[in-house]
Parts: structure tokens; sequence; C-alpha cells
């Protein structure tokens, strides 16, 4: 890890907006502008887009909930998060969320070291606009390739 040179401030609506896996993501501190300590993402997510469980082999992942509310499970524990709550997700154990409501999910996640910033930014596209992209399926043979690439497991049935 290279020790962070610079500090750096993002207003509202700053960063770089990606689309990604049906979210709408926004890079406010990319694990680059940290040295690789930590990446920080805003995200707005839709029902119906949620990742798969999974497990994260090289980060801790944490959510701050601005909008909306989650149901998140991290092995054998419940969570329900509503907006202002915040979840720590630890590396190595399978964790995922559903959105509940119609209220697309807003939120901050955190991850530590920095390194998911690096998924999001690959597996996306650059967002034409800053809203929730509408779009298909994702490309499974992709994402597969990626989330092996950068230490994610996916626990999909028959994968």
């Amino acid at each position: 890890m290279i020790a962070a040179t610079r500090g750096h401030a993002l207003s509202r609506g700053e960063g770089t907006a990606l689309w990604t896996l049906g979210a709408l993501f926004t890079v406010k501190a990319s694990s680059a502008q940290t040295g690789g300590a930590f990446s920080l993402l805003e995200f707005e997510q839709p029902r119906g887009t949620e990742p798969p469980p999974h497990i994260h082999a090289k980060e801790d992942e944490s959510f701050f909930v601005l909008d909306g509310e989650m149901a998140v499970m991290c092995g054998d524990d419940r969570f329900t998060a509503t907006a202002g709550s915040f979840v720590f997700l630890p590396r190595g154990i399978v964790h995922g969320f559903t959105i509940l409501g119609d209220t697309p999910l807003r939120g901050l996640v955190l991850t530590l070291p920095g390194g998911f910033d690096q998924f999001v930014m690959e597996m996306g596209e650059p967002a034409l606009s800053r809203t929730i992209p509408v779009g298909g399926p994702p490309d499974m043979a992709r994402l597969m390739a990626l989330t092996a690439k950068y230490g994610i497991e996916l626990q999909i049935p028959g994968a």
C-alpha cells in the first residue's frame, strides 16, 4: 500500500458516475486516491438488482443507508437497515442484501482496504446521466471473470 499524498473533496453530485449491475455508482474516494487504504462509493439501486450472496476475500464492506430499506444477511445474522443505519460485513463471510419496498436504496459503501471500486469501474460503464440505468441482465461470463479477478466469490446455485 502506498500512502496517500493529497487530500481531496467532492461536493454533492461530483465524482465519477458509473452504471454497474443495474445501479448508479459515484466514486467519492477511489483506492488510488487513498493509497489503497479504502474506497468510498455512493450508490442508488432499485429493487431486483441486488447481487447474489457473495464473499469478499480481500476487503471488509460497510454500508451507510441514506434512503430506502434493506434486509441484510451476514453468515447466520440477519439485519434490517433503514435510512441512517450502518452495516458492517467482514471479509470471508457470505453476505447479501435484499432491497425492501419500492423506494430505491441509496447509500454509501465503504470497503477496507480499497479495491472494490476497481471492480465497479471495470464491470461498469460511464453513466450518461446521474440516474439509475435501464438495462437487462449482466454479461455472466464477464461478471464471473471480474469477480474472480477481484476476490469476490458469488454464491450462485449451479454455477
